[in-house]
């Protein structure tokens, strides 16, 4: 029998090269996405704008909501007040980001103290709505001879859209409240001084919501992260995603190109 090479036996070799090839291309592709999506998956510290030369860091603060001192993500504030005081400060928190917000009161000199005080750390967003820490020490005591009292709270990661009945963290203003809230009469009245920080941790996408804010909450107040608002515009959950589908799309193609023609017996032609 002669070496005969049927037109459908090379359109089918040709097939099944191509959808290999595909196939494989897909792969290459799926690992590169996936690849470069990962690391953004797990939680990263976002690296903390650096404040220009003409933004030093503040050495007052508020002592009001209305009167709450800007700091920027990852900047120290400081400020000295009186025992008793509430002193306020506010920073910017975008989607997809986790706040922490460290505080260390230097106390007054042990020997004009009258006993043990304690204090507490609160953080509320735009709507002036107290959020609980999803761990950190918001509240302790100091004893009469303690130098320091160090305190923290970190947030929940904020999301880019909640329902009007939650309490889920959105982006915009946080405001940091720190304050006495048990010490004797006779302290009230002398010198403190306090340092606070605010930090924030880069979720990516694994907290990622549909649908955004018009407006971040309390964005008038002149206080953002540095480069604007995000506010959910892009996160790497579309790379999964995109990716996820372009792997299904090219698989389900090779998978039917590569046995599209198996069990079919080849045509012998009549006379061979």
């Amino acid at each position: 029998m002669p070496n005969t090479t049927y037109p459908g036996n090379q359109l089918m070799r040709t097939v099944r090269k191509l959808a290999a090839a595909g196939l494989a291309g897909a792969t290459l592709t799926g690992a590169a996405l996936f690849g470069a999506a990962s690391p953004a998956l797990a939680d990263s510290p976002a690296p903390s704008p650096s404040a220009s030369a003409h933004d030093a860091a503040p050495t007052e603060a508020g002592t009001a909501f209305r009167t709450a001192v800007a700091v920027h993500q990852g900047q120290q504030a400081t400020a000295s007040a009186s025992s008793g005081d509430y002193l306020y400060w506010m920073f910017p928190a975008d989607a997809g980001q986790r706040p922490t917000v460290t505080a260390k009161v230097t106390l007054p000199e042990a020997a004009s103290r009258h006993g043990a005080s304690t204090w507490r750390l609160d953080v509320y967003d735009g709507l002036r709505r107290r959020q609980p820490c999803m761990y950190g020490m918001q509240s302790r005591s100091a004893a009469q001879d303690a130098a320091t009292v160090e305190l923290s709270c970190t947030l929940r990661p904020t999301v880019a859209w909640a329902d009007t009945w939650s309490t889920d963290p959105l982006p915009g203003t946080y405001y940091i409240r720190l304050t006495a809230l048990s010490l004797p009469d006779a302290d009230r009245g002398l010198p403190f001084k306090a340092e606070v920080e605010p930090t924030v941790l880069d979720t990516g996408g694994a907290h990622a919501v549909d649908g955004k804010l018009a407006t971040p909450l309390g964005a008038k107040s002149g206080v953002e992260p540095d480069g604007g608002w995000a506010s959910g515009r892009w996160t790497d959950r579309w790379l999964w995603t995109v990716g996820g589908g372009l792997l299904a799309a090219l698989a389900g193609v090779a998978g039917y190109n590569l046995t599209r023609g198996r069990g079919r017996p080849s045509r012998v032609p009549r006379g061979a």
